[in-house]
């Protein structure tokens, strides 16, 4: 990665996908929804368009790959397929699974990580 800073993103906010993940053997057997966003910062300096379809389908990917038993493990996922990109140099994934039973009230648990770290 350059020392320039990157200005141009692209975001996909709330993709959504039914998937097995999760270590209870419910979660394992019966398809879950799943949300997924997606920020791809564009290099600097880039000449041609970076196709959000691309980058919906990189993730659509990643993320069909299941069965997962951590959240992390899908936004590892999708990170590594949108970076795959021609013209991504780096990403924020935020992975949501809503209607998890912890006992309490809860509208979701979101994973969320940067890749490449030192971005």
């Amino acid at each position: 990665m350059t020392g320039t800073p990157l200005h141009d993103r692209i975001t996909l906010r709330g993709m959504r996908f039914h998937v097995l993940v999760g270590i209870l053997a419910h979660e394992r057997e019966y398809p879950q929804p799943l949300e997924v966003d997606l920020t791809a910062w564009i290099a600097p300096g880039r000449t041609g368009i970076v196709d959000y379809r691309g980058l919906h389908d990189a993730a659509r990917r990643a993320v069909d790959d299941s069965p997962r038993k951590y959240l992390e493990e899908i936004a590892e996922r999708v990170a590594a397929a949108a970076l795959a990109v021609a013209g991504v140099e780096r990403v924020d994934v935020a992975v949501r699974k809503p209607h998890v039973p912890l006992g309490a009230p809860l509208d979701t648990v979101e994973v969320a990580i940067r890749r490449p770290l030192d971005g």
